[in-house]
């Protein structure tokens, strides 16, 4: 058995850069600056890293940061649930077609590595109903970076299915060089795609296993059956 650990943003979907905005009103509503928040890419990052890499930059002691981080979260995912247009949201390439196949079979199980916040997250997979595919995850709630996920991820597939997963039983599917190390980290084999913000000559040099245009391919089952 297998467990295939999917990232959200430019894997998955493409929210069209929806996020910033109800994100920078969070900022300066706890904060009162939404720092460089044109400047800041936030590919691969945890949703807490975020705000403590742009608020850290305006001035913002890391301490006081760290405590208003659920503040932050609670402006933002209120504003994103009013304001975020499904329909702008864009479905990448295969995806529907790949979750369906690999929830077909028994030797696959299905789980979620992100970093977003575990409402945000399930807010984006249902503006294409993609949370059915999923029954437990490891979010950025919590977190500050990505590297913490991966014993969540297998915590709660445990719970889930009462199974223990090792590293080569598991494979991670993203699209940023932080999805990449974050698997190496871990020992774990990473599927890159390069639907998201990331050439992928960027993402073979990050030490991808395997780089792929889109899931379109038959390159995730090839991984598994390896």
């Amino acid at each position: 058995m297998k467990l295939v650990l999917f990232d959200i943003d430019g894997t998955l979907v493409d929210c069209g850069g929806q996020t910033r905005q109800p994100f920078g009103d969070a900022l300066e509503a706890v904060f009162g600056t939404r720092g460089d928040l044109p400047g800041y890419d936030f590919s691969g990052k945890t949703d807490p890293r975020i705000v403590l890499d742009l608020m850290t930059a305006a001035g913002v002691p890391a301490a006081r940061v760290l405590d208003r981080l659920d503040a932050v979260r609670d402006h933002y995912l209120d504003r994103f649930a009013r304001t975020l247009e499904p329909a702008r949201v864009r479905l990448l390439p295969a995806v529907v077609e790949r979750l369906r196949q690999l929830a077909a079979r028994a030797d696959v199980v299905l789980g979620l590595l992100t970093g977003n916040w575990e409402r945000g997250a399930r807010i984006k997979l249902g503006s294409h109903r993609l949370e059915e595919y999923f029954r437990f995850g490891a979010f950025g709630d919590g977190r500050l970076d990505r590297d913490e996920l991966p014993p969540v991820a297998w915590e709660r597939a445990q719970a889930a299915v009462g199974r223990r997963f090792t590293p080569a039983e598991t494979l991670i599917v993203g699209d940023s060089p932080l999805d990449v190390a974050c698997a190496r980290a871990h020992g774990i084999r990473c599927l890159a795609v390069a639907t998201g913000w990331t050439p992928a000559d960027r993402l073979a040099a990050a030490g991808a296993e395997r780089v792929v245009a889109d899931l379109a391919g038959p390159d995730l089952e090839e991984m598994l059956a390896a």
